[in-house]
């Protein structure tokens, strides 16, 4: 294990709030009764002509102002279209972008990119909080996760190695060095641009 990944998992674990909030580890019959999610989940037509891979973190404010501001309209003109297949995948550096990351997934596929764009859009009021644990775990209850599926989720050890090991296999493979980063059919772009941007950079993708 790398030092930084060892850093990452003990942040994990060693912040007081988050143990005080999450006392109950796992048991084998609740993993076994719950399975978590862990692969990625892909928006738009399985044969589009153009695939875009976003890597980002959910603490990145870069990261957030796309989602925010560009990522509507890509959605709605590209992926709602047939035009693109999205995929997101999530960049670790820190243990509360991992937090966000473990209950995003908390709800299997169909609640995963609706808890992503709750966490981006609202990534200034938890990121700044002073119990981070308490807000990520309001934002996951007001888009409906329990506080024990939420619990279930954040106290897999298994499950956060998991998400780390496959962020540096990712990140590794594509050569990731910021976020956002966006691989749009094998090539690799990074930076968090403007809609006018982004959409000059896919219709080259399709006429190619």
């Amino acid at each position: 294990m790398s030092p930084d990944r060892r850093r990452l998992l003990a942040g994990l674990a060693a912040t007081p709030a988050a143990l005080a909030l999450l006392p109950a580890p796992l048991r084998a019959e609740d993993a076994a009764a719950t399975p978590l999610l862990t692969g990625d989940v892909a928006l738009g037509a399985e044969d589009a002509p153009v695939t875009v891979i976003e890597y980002a973190s959910l603490t990145c404010p870069h990261c957030a102002s796309f989602h925010t501001r560009t990522w509507p309209e890509v959605k709605a003109q590209y992926v709602d279209t047939g035009k693109v297949r999205f995929i997101m995948r999530e960049v670790y550096f820190d243990a509360p972008g991992l937090w966000a990351s473990m209950i995003a997934r908390c709800g299997g596929e169909t609640g995963y990119y609706p808890m992503i764009d709750a966490f981006l859009k609202r990534q200034g009021d938890w990121s700044r909080a002073d119990d981070i644990p308490a807000a990520l775990q309001k934002i996951g209850r007001l888009n409906g996760l329990s506080s024990e599926r939420m619990r279930v989720c954040l106290t897999d050890r298994d499950f956060a190695e998991t998400l780390v090991q496959n962020y540096k296999d990712n990140s590794e493979l594509h050569e990731i060095r910021s976020t956002p980063s966006f691989v749009v059919n094998g090539e690799l772009h990074s930076g968090a641009m403007g809609f006018a941007e982004f959409s000059a950079l896919l219709d080259r993708a399709l006429e190619g």
